[in-house]
């Protein structure tokens, strides 16, 4: 292998591709290990030898290899890539529309503003509910603000749902 030979770094999940040179480079018992040149360096160690025998090594979620394996892999390996990205982004997608989605009914809301599980509500109960609960969850008065905004959200759905019965 020659100092000056550049390798393929290729991080699949994120669809970074770019060349890096070798940066150490130790001998021990069991052969070559090597670390990436800067930026990469944190890279290694992995066995050189296995490298330049194989033409390309795993090392977490990045791929090192020659240009020759690059030139020979990179489509399959950009189809894998974008296709484990779209799923991610599907997982994601499921995930955010289940955390945000409102709920079937608005018992959660109700027990929120500690409002009556059933029967119909009026704008009056609910502002009343809401103003007496933000005297201690407002962020300003020392309350958090993730409480606090689980606290609006509440009072807005509840009242867009009574002003539509009324």
């Amino acid at each position: 292998m020659n100092d000056n030979t550049e390798w393929v770094v290729w991080n699949g999940s994120l669809g970074v591709l770019d060349m890096v040179a070798m940066g150490r480079i130790e001998q021990d018992s069991s052969g070559r290990n090597a670390w990436l040149a800067e930026p990469y360096d944190i890279v290694g160690p992995f066995n050189l030898d296995e490298l330049e025998t194989l033409g390309r090594i795993a090392f977490g979620a990045c791929l090192v290899m020659s240009r020759r394996k690059w030139q020979e892999d990179q489509t399959e390996l950009r189809l894998q890539a974008r296709e484990q990205r779209r799923a991610y982004a599907e997982q994601f997608n499921r995930e955010f529309a289940k955390r945000f989605a409102e709920p079937d009914d608005d018992s959660e809301y109700r027990a929120l503003l500690e409002l009556p599980s059933e029967g119909a509500l009026t704008t009056a109960e609910i502002n009343s509910a809401f103003r007496r609960l933000a005297k201690t969850t407002h962020p300003d008065v020392g309350g958090d603000h993730d409480a606090y905004c689980r606290l609006t959200e509440a009072r807005d759905a509840l009242m867009e749902r009574a002003s539509s019965v009324n």
